[in-house]
């Protein structure tokens, strides 16, 4: 649905040259949710924006079902730029339109016959619950209703892809949540593809099916969100999830722990998390293991378990059993001094 290939680009500010994009290669599939991660300055606003070309890259190319946007005439890339919508965090309502008139009024411009201005509008409101607000004026809406207007507006356009700049990040955590949802139902049950970018785990840990995590204008790692959450090869990935500071115990407590057997971080994916691993090991393999800390993170479609574990017993009964835990399909990570 959308390529990225080796997409660079540059800003010239006076004498210097500002690399926001050093070649960026990636490629978000029809039907699927995919994210973008990094801290602020990563490149990723600007990444986002070479989609529908609202930045023009310096070099390389920008495919969108099968088009090569970057040589598209103004005519083309118009009638292709409807089928992108794009909500952003700063919503860009019209003050001085109503909720109704804020989703119509696009609609006008673009020439839509007055009856399906009006089945798009009222059908779109409906589907963001917000149709017994449609009267209301943006003053008098709270930044969830707000954002919830703004994605009326893109959806009224009735696009095969959205794009999301941030879209939660002005949002508060219970209001995020209900965006999330409905950016998850828009997913499912119109087929929207949606390409979103942003700082919070959260977002990405949610309802994304894929990730690409930025630093620095290029793309340092990306997978499906199980795969980068549970094992992040990057520095920069293990920063963002940061799973160390769930086990952080005292040097010293760690020191005993390893002097009476083995410690051991576990990672229990989906079915994996369901099964009692622990118990086998005490039942079967004469091991005695200790849960140290531990949590449990949902992501979209599945649950993910972590465990800091002590194991204590006969040594090679403690590498037998670490074996059985790799069979039962459980990450295994042993912590050192």
């Amino acid at each position: 649905m959308i390529k990225l290939q080796h997409v660079s680009k540059t800003f010239r500010v006076g004498k210097n040259r500002i690399e926001a994009l050093k070649d960026v290669s990636l490629e978000v599939h029809k039907g699927e949710i995919f994210g973008v991660i990094g801290f602020s300055g990563a490149g990723k606003s600007t990444l986002i924006r070479c989609v529908n070309l609202l930045e023009r890259p310096t070099s390389g190319q920008v495919v969108v079902d099968g088009e090569n946007v970057l040589q598209l005439n103004k005519t083309r890339l118009r009638l292709l730029r409807r089928k992108i919508g794009m909500i952003f965090q700063g919503y860009n309502l019209l003050e001085t339109a109503n909720v109704y008139e804020n989703v119509a009024t696009p609609l006008k411009l673009e020439g839509v016959p007055k009856e399906e201005i009006k089945a798009r509008t009222e059908k779109y409101l409906e589907i963001v619950g917000l149709s017994d607000r449609k009267n209301a004026f943006p003053s008098q809406l709270s930044g969830g209703q707000k954002q919830r207007v703004a994605i009326a507006r893109a959806l009224a356009h009735e696009p095969e892809v959205l794009l999301s700049d941030e879209a939660t990040s002005a949002l508060d955590p219970n209001t995020t949540d209900a965006i999330l949802e409905l950016l998850l139902k828009v997913n499912k049950e119109l087929g929207i593809t949606i390409f979103l970018i942003t700082h919070e785990l959260n977002v990405i840990q949610r309802i994304c099916d894929r990730v690409a995590v930025m630093e620095n204008g290029r793309v340092v790692e990306q997978g499906t969100v199980v795969d980068v959450f549970t094992q992040p090869q990057q520095p920069m990935t293990r920063r963002f999830i940061s799973t160390e500071s769930k086990f952080q115990i005292p040097e010293t407590v760690k020191s005993d722990l390893l002097k009476s057997g083995r410690l051991v971080k576990l990672t229990f994916i989906g079915e994996s998390s369901k099964d009692p691993v622990l118990a086998t090991l005490a039942k079967q393999y004469d091991v005695l293991p200790s849960i140290i800390a531990g949590g449990i993170d949902q992501l979209k479609d599945q649950s993910v378990g972590r465990l800091l574990v002590h194991l204590k017993g006969d040594e090679a009964k403690v590498g037998t059993a670490i074996d059985f835990l790799h069979d039962q399909d459980v990450l295994v990570e042993e912590v050192k001094n």
